[in-house]
C-alpha cells in the first residue's frame, strides 16, 4: 500500500494547483471514489482530482510521475471487478467532468467524445440524428464511455454488433508522465504500425488515461421485434442458442434468464413475471431488428424452428414498445436484485456458444459439491455466462474457505471448454488469482513488460490484472 508521507504530497499537490484545478481530499468524496459495484470492497484515496480537460489531466500526470504518487482513473464506479478501485491510495482521478461530445459527423458516421460521457446519452443524441451506437451495458444509464472502453464493455446487442473494441477507431491517451498519444487514425482501415488502439481498449486503465475517442457508428436499425421463450429446463434453453445460429439466423440479442433469475428481477422491479406455468426452469430472449417492420416477423419465424427443436414452449411476444421495455428491464436489472437478494460473487465466464450447456452443467455440479446456489443468466448469443454464487444459507467459514476452490473449478472448466475468464468485465483487482489459468508464465511476464514500457515507476492503477507473483518482473 502506498504510503508516501501522505501529508507532505498532498500538501505539495494542493500548493502546486490550487486554483488551477478542481480537486479535494474531503472524506465524502474520497468515500465516493472507494467503492464500486464490486461486492463490499472499499479502498480509499488520499486525493480526488476532477480534470476537465485533456491539458489537465497532463499536468496531474507530470505531478504524479514525478512525486511517485498512484493515480487510478475513474469512471461512473459502476465496473464489477474493482478495475477503478484505488487500491494503493494515492490519487482518484475522475473523469466525470471530461463529458462532452465533442462532434457527431453524420457524413462519416462518427462521433467524438471525452470519457465522462454517459454511454446512454450518446446514444440518443446519435440515435436523434438517425445514427447507432450498439453496446449497451446494463448499466449504459449510468456507465461512461471511458469506463466501456477501460473494460471492452459489451451487453446484449454484442452478438450481432461487437463489444466496444470494435467501435473504436482512434484515442487520445495521456500516459502516465504526462506524454499525449493518438492511437490510430479517424478511418476505417489502418494497418499503420502496431494496433495501440486495440492494445488500450480493455487495457483497464493500466496503461493510460484515454481522454478522447473516436468512435464509429452505423445507420440506425429503429425497428425492433422482441419474444421471450420458455424452456422446461436451462440445459435445452443452452442448446437451442447453438441451434438458431447453424440454422443461419442473426438475432440482435440473444439472452439467457433462468427463472430464478427473473422471478428475483421482477420481485426487485416491483413488477409481475410473466406468466409461466410450474415446468418452466429457463428463458431465452430474443430480439431481432431491421429497418423495415415488415422484416422482423419473418425473422422470428425463422428462428422459431430452431427453438422449438429443442422443446420450447409457447413463446410470449412483446406486442408494443411497453412490453419491450418491460421485459429488457426484467433483463437489465437482474444483477442489481442479486445484490438485493444475498451476499454474493460474481463470475463473468465465457465458452463457445455450443458449449454452452457443459458450462451450465459444471456451474450447477460445482454448486452441489460445495453447497453454493448459483443464478445464471447471460449474453448466451456471446457464449457469456454471468454466475452468481449466492451465500445465503453458507456460513462464514464456509463461504471464506470454499469459494475460492469452487470459484477456480468453475474457471478451470471454463477454460477446458476453449474460453476464458471475464467476458467483459475486467480482470481487475478480483479476478488476478485465477490469471493463470487464462495464461501461462510467458504470457503473463509479456504483458506485463508492455505495462512496464508505457508505466516503468507503476504507478497507473496499480495491483491490477496481475497475480502478485507476476507484478514485477
Amino acid at each position: 500500500m502506498f504510503d508516501g508521507m501522505p501529508d507532505l504530497w498532498k500538501k505539495s499537490f494542493q500548493k502546486e494547483f490550487e486554483g488551477k484545478l478542481c480537486f479535494t481530499d474531503s472524506e465524502e468524496m474520497r468515500r465516493r471514489m472507494a467503492s464500486d459495484h464490486t461486492e463490499d470492497l472499499v479502498f480509499m484515496p488520499g486525493m480526488v482530482v476532477e480534470p476537465s480537460t485533456a491539458h489537465e489531466v497532463q499536468q496531474v500526470m507530470k505531478w504524479a510521475h514525478a512525486n511517485d504518487v498512484p493515480v487510478t482513473p475513474a469512471g461512473a464506479m459502476t465496473g464489477l471487478s474493482g478495475g477503478a478501485l484505488p487500491v494503493e491510495g494515492g490519487i482518484s482521478m475522475s473523469t466525470r467532468r471530461l463529458n462532452r461530445i465533442v462532434t457527431i459527423d453524420e457524413r462519416n458516421h462518427q462521433v467524438v467524445v471525452e470519457p465522462g460521457v454517459i454511454v446512454q446519452e450518446m446514444q440518443e443524441a446519435v440515435q436523434a440524428r438517425g445514427l447507432f451506437y450498439a453496446v449497451d451495458p446494463a448499466s449504459r444509464g449510468s456507465c461512461t464511455i471511458g469506463g466501456n472502453l477501460a473494460e471492452n464493455s459489451g451487453g446484449p446487442r454484442a452478438v450481432k454488433y461487437g463489444v466496444t473494441k470494435d467501435w473504436v477507431l482512434n484515442l487520445e491517451v495521456v500516459l502516465m508522465d504526462g506524454s499525449v498519444i493518438e492511437t490510430g487514425a479517424n478511418t476505417l482501415k489502418n494497418s499503420t504500425g502496431y494496433n495501440l488502439t486495440a492494445l488500450m481498449v480493455g487495457s483497464e486503465g493500466t496503461l493510460g488515461v484515454i481522454t478522447r475517442a473516436t468512435l464509429k457508428l452505423l445507420p440506425w436499425p429503429r425497428y425492433t421485434a422482441l419474444m421471450l421463450v420458455p424452456f422446461a429446463d436451462a440445459h435445452s434453453a443452452c442448446r437451442a442458442v447453438a441451434e438458431i445460429f447453424q440454422q443461419g439466423n442473426q438475432p440482435s440479442a440473444l439472452e439467457f434468464m433462468e427463472r430464478s433469475a427473473i422471478e428475483l428481477a421482477a420481485e426487485y422491479a416491483g413488477m409481475a413475471p410473466p406468466a409461466m406455468d410450474a415446468s418452466t426452469q429457463a428463458h431465452l430472449l430474443i430480439e431481432v431488428d431491421g429497418f423495415d417492420p415488415a422484416e422482423l416477423m419473418p425473422q422470428l419465424e425463422r428462428i422459431y424452428p430452431a427453438v422449438n427443436a429443442c422443446g420450447a414452449g409457447e413463446p410470449l411476444l412483446a406486442e408494443d414498445e411497453a412490453a419491450k421495455n418491460q421485459l429488457w428491464r426484467l433483463r437489465r436489472v437482474v444483477g442489481e436484485a442479486v445484490k438485493a437478494a444475498s451476499v454474493y460473487k460474481e463470475e463473468d465466464t465465457v465458452v463457445p456458444r455450443g458449449t454452452l450447456p457443459e458450462l451450465l452443467a459444471a456451474v450447477k455440479a460445482v454448486g452441489a459439491k460445495h453447497g453454493f446456489e448459483s443464478i445464471c443468466y447471460g449474453h448466451a448469443g456471446d457464449g457469456n455466462l454471468h454466475v452468481n454464487i449466492l451465500k445465503r444459507g453458507v456460513s462464514e467459514a464456509a463461504w471464506e474457505a470454499e469459494l475460492p476452490v469452487a470459484i477456480r473449478s468453475i474457471f478451470e472448466k471454463v477454460v477446458a471448454l476453449g474460453g476464458t475468464i471475464s467476458g467483459e468485465h475486467g480482470i481487475g483487482w478480483v479476478q488476478r488469482p485465477y490469471m493463470d489459468l487464462a495464461f501461462g508464465s510467458t504470457e503473463l511476464h509479456l504483458q506485463r513488460a508492455i505495462k512496464a514500457q508505457f508505466d516503468p515507476k507503476g504507478l497507473l492503477n496499480p495491483g491490477k490484472i496481475w497475480p502478485m507473483e507476476v507484478s514485477k518482473i
